[in-house]
């Protein structure tokens, strides 16, 4: 069961969680900028890890995940294998989806991870139908979906949140409100700054917490995800974080203010939790660059093995498909 008093095995499993999603992405980072290395956009949570990792820690390993566009630091916290990841998002066919969802619809169904969406607002409706699915099949699981804040403005999402409180589904709304829906500022698309505010429209609990701080993060997904399992119906947590670059690596994001990246880039999760692990002696300096080398030589083999796969077959098209 999750351990809500956060002993320092659990936050050194955080913050290696963190390092983890950090160091694969910013390898992707790298790779976008070669030709032909990874296939698609590449659409980056660099700066959000502290929401994946908290989040996802609060959950049991039955719980479901439903993420969006921005997946792969979820997929990590619930502990996709970087291997097959990273060999999905170069489209190989050794990937998690066989080389066939690239990086924006991903999904991990052996670590109920199941279902990923790049249409923005889908995923809070798909959230909602694992729950719905959970609940009548009366599983003691419940379902975490991850949406931005530009989603929350989308029909969609109202929609589902309504529903799931309608039908009390054990299902858990994670709002990352990183300040931007693509090229748009909050206040361009949004008539309220709290995305939170809007849970008492649907009679559910809801409460914001800094979503660069993992371990708040975590207390309080333990508190939801509690009240979501207790048959209670849903809940919001609005984890309140900053998009660290454009909304792809297409995007240079010319229009962000550099003063307030500058800002955010102060309150780094990964730098935020390492120092203040290694001033309580959790974690030692030596043992933090160790965790860096170590995680850093399992993203290289990541590469290594999605470079050894093969593409798919052209045949491989025709196969995993369903009918009615």
């Amino acid at each position: 069961m999750p351990d809500d008093g956060l002993n320092p095995e659990l936050r050194r499993e955080l913050y290696t969680k963190m390092v983890l999603i950090r160091k694969f992405e910013e390898k992707l980072i790298d790779l976008a900028r070669e030709q032909a290395r990874v296939i698609g956009m590449q659409i980056l949570s660099v700066g959000q890890e502290a929401v994946a990792a908290g989040v996802v820690k609060a959950l049991e390993p039955d719980d479901v995940i439903v993420s969006n566009h921005r997946s792969h630091g979820h997929l990590l916290a619930k502990g996709a294998d970087p291997k097959q990841l990273m060999a999905e998002i170069m489209g190989k066919a050794g990937g998690v989806n066989k080389g066939k969802a690239g990086t924006l619809h991903l999904c991990v169904p052996e670590i109920n991870a199941i279902m990923t969406s790049t249409v923005v607002g889908a995923s809070p409706p798909l959230g909602v139908g694992a729950a719905f699915a959970q609940q009548y099949r009366r599983l003691p699981h419940i379902t975490a979906v991850f949406f931005g804040d530009g989603a929350a403005a989308e029909g969609s999402v109202h929609e589902a949140m309504n529903l799931a409180a309608l039908w009390k589904l054990p299902v858990l709304f994670v709002c990352e409100n990183n300040a931007w829906a693509g090229a748009q500022c909050l206040k361009d698309h949004s008539c309220v700054e709290q995305i939170v505010k809007r849970a008492a429209g649907y009679d559910m609990p809801g409460e914001a917490v800094d979503g660069n701080d993992a371990e708040a993060v975590y207390r309080l997904s333990v508190k939801m995800v509690g009240h979501c399992r207790s048959g209670k119906g849903p809940a919001l947590i609005e984890a309140v974080t900053y998009r660290m670059r454009g909304h792809g690596e297409h995007d240079h994001g010319h229009y962000m203010d550099k003063t307030v990246l500058a800002q955010w880039t102060e309150r780094c999760p990964v730098r935020r939790l390492r120092e203040r692990l290694a001033g309580e002696g959790i974690l030692t300096a030596a043992r933090c660059d160790s965790i860096d080398a170590e995680t850093v030589a399992l993203v290289e083999s990541a590469v290594a093995f999605g470079d050894a796969s093969p593409f798919p077959e052209p045949e491989a098209a025709l196969e995993d498909l369903w009918i009615q």
